[in-house]
């Protein structure tokens, strides 16, 4: 059967480093933000729109568009430019191309995006607040107290974005097959256990 794996994260719990290491260890294709660059590619429109719609809501452009269209939330142009609906359009499309193949995809709404499409193991990637510091902390050069308002404003971008385009409550166990804690398991761990884990969902 066809191996997709969807993974969402909260800032700093290592989720990305996971899929990466995930898709390594089952000898599968990993997207993250390299769907940003095929979706730019395929569609002609400039890679730095998609970069700025990335897991964020526009919550400006979305009312412009609200009101040009009488409330429809339709995917158009205003004035040369493109909504957020528009990008997600696009990078929906291209992510339901890609889950043709097994792969692992990192954020984007993926498991909502293609729960209707393909069987999806759906992963959420969490884990304590002192690890993510700690994490970001290092990885940015921040102070702890500058990396926990990142991770915070981050996290909340990630909330409203996956809210506002999917049928489920981002960080929500229900929304997920499965939710992991890196923090309790380590990156190493949280690998092991969803492949494991995939092994037995795709037969």
């Amino acid at each position: 059967m066809n191996k997709v794996i969807t993974i969402g994260r909260q800032f700093g719990s290592g989720g990305c480093e996971i899929g990466k290491r995930l898709a390594e260890k089952l000898g599968i294709e990993f997207y993250d933000k390299n769907i940003i660059e095929i979706a730019a590619e395929k569609s002609g429109i400039n890679k730095k729109m998609f970069e700025e719609a990335d897991e964020k809501h526009n919550s400006f452009l979305y009312s412009l568009s609200m009101a040009h269209y009488g409330g429809l939330a339709s995917p158009v142009y205003l004035n040369d430019v493109i909504t957020h609906d528009k990008l997600f359009l696009i990078q929906s499309n291209i992510i339901k191309e890609l889950a043709e193949k097994p792969c692992v995809i990192v954020g984007r709404c993926a498991d909502d995006i293609l729960k209707d499409y393909c069987k999806t193991l759906d992963v959420f990637v969490h884990a304590d607040m002192d690890f993510r510091i700690d994490r970001i902390s290092k990885l940015y050069e921040l102070s702890k107290s500058s990396a926990e308002t990142l991770i915070k404003k981050t996290d909340k971008g990630r909330k409203n974005y996956y809210d506002f385009y999917a049928h489920a409550t981002w960080g929500s166990s229900a929304s997920y097959d499965m939710s992991i804690s890196s923090s309790v398991f380590g990156l190493d761990g949280c690998v092991d256990i969803i492949a494991d884990c995939a092994d037995r969902f795709f037969k």
